[in-house]
């Protein structure tokens, strides 16, 4: 069953720094399986509030792949990375 890590950036400190690890996060979610389903496209809020500036959405074979990119030496340093330059909220869900 498939599984979605979902990003939800809500302060950007460093865009550059950003920049960087998007790139270098494109080949590590790759590594485990994974692929971008939204990167950052233009959101609509239809009901409640929501105020973020990014959504990010990745889509893994499964919950084991997801958590393997997540807790991989690999990322390590691009979690770093990216908790240097952003705030960002990130959930991994279960699909149906």
């Amino acid at each position: 069953m498939s599984a979605y890590v979902i990003a939800d950036v809500r302060e950007v400190r460093d865009q550059e720094t950003l920049v960087e690890y998007r790139r270098r996060n494109t080949d590590a979610v790759a590594h485990h399986g994974g692929r971008f389903v939204v990167r950052g496209g233009e959101a609509e809020l239809l009901e409640g509030a929501w105020d973020s500036l990014r959504i990010v959405v990745m889509e893994f074979p499964d919950v084991e792949a997801a958590r393997a990119w997540w807790e991989s030496e690999e990322y390590a340093p691009l979690k770093a990375m990216r908790r240097e330059a952003s705030d960002t909220n990130i959930i991994l869900v279960a699909g149906a």
